[in-house]
């Protein structure tokens, strides 16, 4: 008997989607609802965009400021069968400060919204605190 619970869809749709992050590569959004909900929730320009075009202009424009930015999955948690929340370890050097992130404990996470196999919205937290403020979460139990 497998004592291990099955992985859902969603769960399988991030974890490929952050697996790609990971390996510095953010060129695709066939995972995107056509009219996703970008959300930025903190950070130095905090905001929502609509569309796939807006959140890759969003996305870009923020990766540009970076070089060799990468979000390493730390942890994931499946909030409800339509959300997953991921931590993630932040990693690249600014390009103008030439400040490297990842000596800072950049700990950022990501939630995604997931319905028919599309992420509907996503919310980027610089900053994992914040993340789990507002899903009123611990941050060790998930609840």
């Amino acid at each position: 008997m497998d004592d291990n619970p099955p992985v859902s869809a969603n769960l399988d749709l991030v974890r490929s989607i952050v697996a790609a992050w990971e390996r510095g590569d953010f060129s695709s959004a066939e995972w995107a609802d056509p009219e996703i909900e970008f959300v930025m929730a903190d950070g130095p320009e905090s905001r929502t965009w609509t569309g796939v075009a807006a959140m890759a202009a969003a996305w870009f424009g923020r990766l540009d400021a970076y070089e060799d930015f990468r979000a390493k999955a730390e942890e994931y948690r499946e909030l409800d069968d339509e959300r997953v929340l991921v931590f993630n370890l932040q990693s690249g050097r600014g390009k103008t400060s030439g400040m490297d992130i990842g000596h800072i404990g950049a700990e950022g996470a990501a939630l995604f919204h997931v319905r028919r196999v599309r992420v509907t919205r996503l919310v980027i937290y610089g900053e994992r605190k914040h993340a789990l403020d507002d899903l009123g979460l611990s941050p060790d139990t998930g609840t």
